[in-house]
């Protein structure tokens, strides 16, 4: 062979090579990778709230109000996927102009401008735009545990719409929109403050304004079929890999640990809360783990892009104790009817989870602080997130609640909760027996 012909083997082999490999395609290519990865993790996170979240919650309440809480969680999915598409994206990941720190823009009203071949980094920006809605529907499903077997479904939908408007919007462009707590480094890899605080603290609130269940504390309200609650959990815990790891936005290593530490702070928050249940009472119960579970996956949520296994393990495990803590404070202590543990496990995870990023991320393998921060200034970046998102969701609440409540009226009478929502609402029941 002359040398003419090697040298030009020489010029053609590494560029079949290079084409060869999509993992090499430049940031604004797109990646068939990363692509069908977000694609799969898009279709986990809607499946934690259909079925996943669904059937947790409807297995937690009373029989006379399943239909109820299955009604809402669909519902709300329907809702907030149209108004998602009309503005939510646009205020959530657009360009606020002059107010760009505070909320996004109305420039892709409709989804103006987002095409076949748009590109959000490597994946197609429809990808991107389905991915976060899912982010936008699991949030204000989440909230209804808080008031579960006593609120109007019309009350329900007026609050939800105005609630994602008002809260759920900002609080994401705040985060992962361009806006000021992300420019000063908030560590929320998949939601700590967007999801799972603002769901908890909304949830309080509205449990606080709503008053209790007839009868609460007094009267026993146990689970009516914990076989569809540990159902639940199951896809949760399934689905949650989505949530997490999909947040890498790429099929590469970040995806890879955040999944890893996802799994080990889900295992160390279910043991955990089974011990401490097991210690107090006597007999570990299946409620008690796969709440714990929950807890653990909320808690790592916050800072499963920035930990590694060791923190996780710690995380999970402070979880489960925390949490359980917590549910028992509210309950027995003070007699908040949050009907299904939703700040205890949710909003205290996530801000436990939110605050521990900022020390695990330079500790005990974690992916290392960003130039210029310490670990000091970075747990002070979490707490003004923390902070931020508490005080906005909870004015912001009260003022929504009281809003609904002079328009149709929040609750629904105390014959009408005697004889269940699934009747009263829906005119079905959910055991023809």
């Amino acid at each position: 062979m002359s040398i003419s012909k090697y040298m030009g083997l020489s010029v053609l082999l590494p560029g079949l090579l290079f084409g060869m490999l999509p993992s090499l395609a430049l940031a604004d290519e797109l990646n068939v990778g990363d692509t069908a990865w977000i694609l799969t993790a898009t279709a986990l996170v809607l499946f934690m709230t259909i079925p996943g979240l669904s059937l947790f919650y409807a297995g937690l309440v009373r029989s006379k109000n399943v239909l109820s809480v299955l009604m809402q969680c669909f519902a709300i999915t329907c809702v907030i996927s149209i108004l998602w598409v009309v503005y939510g994206y646009g205020l959530a990941f657009g360009d606020g102009g002059s107010m760009n720190q505070w909320i996004g823009g109305l420039d892709q009203f409709m989804l103006a401008g987002v095409t076949r071949d748009s590109l959000s980094g490597t994946i197609p920006e429809t990808v991107f735009v389905m991915f976060q809605m899912t982010f936008a529907i699991i949030t204000p499903a989440l909230v209804v545990g808080g008031f579960a077997e006593r609120m109007k479904f019309s009350a329900m939908l007026w609050f939800s719409i105005i609630w994602f408007t008002v809260v759920y919007l900002p609080v994401c462009h705040w985060v992962w929109g361009g806006g000021w707590l992300g420019e000063m480094g908030l560590l929320d890899f998949a939601g700590g403050t967007v999801v799972h605080i603002n769901a908890g603290v909304a949830a309080i609130v509205a449990a606080l304004v709503l008053g209790r269940r007839k009868g609460f504390p007094d009267t026993a309200m146990p689970p009516h079929n914990l076989t569809m609650t540990v159902t639940g959990a199951g896809m949760l815990w399934v689905g949650w890999f989505g949530f997490n790891a999909g947040s890498a936005v790429a099929a590469n290593g970040d995806a890879g640990m955040a999944m890893l530490v996802t799994h080990i702070s889900a295992a160390a928050g279910s043991l955990a809360w089974m011990f401490m249940e097991w210690t107090r009472h006597g007999k570990p119960s299946v409620l008690g783990i796969v709440t714990g579970m929950v807890a653990g996956l909320g808690t790592i949520t916050p800072a499963s892009g920035s930990v590694g296994p060791a923190g996780a393990l710690i995380i999970g495990l402070s979880a489960g104790i925390i949490c359980y803590s917590a549910t028992g404070y509210l309950k027995r202590k003070l007699h908040i009817d949050d009907s299904l543990d939703v700040f205890p496990v949710h909003g205290v995870g996530g801000i436990l989870g939110t605050l521990l990023a900022g020390v695990f991320v330079a500790t005990l393998g974690g992916a290392g602080l960003a130039e210029g921060m310490t670990v000091g200034s970075q747990v002070w970046v979490q707490f003004v997130g923390v902070a931020a998102t508490i005080i906005w969701c909870a004015v912001a609440t009260w003022v929504i609640l009281k809003v609904v409540d002079v328009a149709v009226g929040l609750r629904v009478n105390r014959d009408e909760e005697t004889e269940g929502l699934d009747l009263v609402l829906h005119d079905e029941t959910g055991y023809n027996i």
